[in-house]
């Protein structure tokens, strides 16, 4: 199921958005679950306070309490791998929504051809990266994680430990082995024993790499230099 925010305080550019977004999801044949706010900041509590889970958002820029613009800085901490779509009728938002590295910017003067094509777009990609993901044996059963929900990656004994959204699974492998096997540039040594998903960094602080969650993980001397080498590719070409 994909999970998608549409805010706007004009209840009619809010109810088009809206329905727009579920006709690209069902033309596309995807699942979605399409949200309407009026209210920027209840939008931002949802996220922060209650834990709202959303791969893509639709933003009015002019809104009162939280612009569109303060709303998506402060939503990308919460939400990294989230895509967000701008919608506004001021076009001298647009280089401020590109320096935000935002999906889209839809000006309402074209918003009928516009949106479509940027909804189908971001649910393409957001389609293809919730296919990615981890599937292994264990004990018996088969358990599949997807990429997204890794946060880092440690060792036990002889196996890799996939710390993904509070929970622990067991692989029994080594951590190079496991590394080739994601084949992703997501996912980097910072240390021996550890490899960290870049999507869930928040910043490097001396040595250490904090995460989104508050999980601090070290970095050793001889690989914070290619780490922060490493972020900085991806954050410029993901976020």
């Amino acid at each position: 199921m994909i999970e998608i925010a549409v805010c706007d305080d004009e209840r009619p550019s809010l109810e088009r958005s809206s329905e727009q977004a579920r006709s690209s999801a069902a033309r596309l044949r995807l699942q979605a679950d399409v949200v309407p706010y009026t209210r920027s900041d209840a939008l931002l509590y949802d996220i922060i306070e209650d834990g709202a889970h959303f791969d893509l958002l639709l933003l009015d820029i002019e809104m009162p309490n939280v612009d569109g613009m303060d709303l998506a800085a402060q939503i990308k901490p919460h939400l990294p791998d989230a895509k967000i779509i701008f919608i506004t009728s001021h076009t001298e938002y647009a280089i401020d929504a590109f320096e935000l590295s935002v999906f889209r910017y839809v000006p309402k003067s074209d918003i009928d051809q516009r949106l479509p094509r940027a909804l189908d777009d971001a649910l393409r990609i957001i389609a293809v990266d919730a296919d990615r993901a981890f599937a292994f044996e264990r004990a018996g059963r088969m358990e599949r994680i997807a990429y997204r929900a890794m946060d880092y990656i440690d060792r036990s004994g002889k196996d890799c430990v996939i710390h993904h959204a509070g929970s622990e699974s067991r692989v029994r492998m080594s951590l190079q082995e496991l590394v080739c096997a994601l084949d992703s540039d997501e996912f980097i040594f910072t240390d021996r024993g550890i490899v960290v998903n870049l999507t869930k960094v928040k910043r490097v602080r001396g040595q250490s790499a904090l995460l989104l969650d508050g999980t601090e993980l070290p970095i050793s001397r001889g690989r914070l230099k290619e780490t922060k080498r490493a972020l900085a590719v991806f954050w410029g070409s993901k976020l």
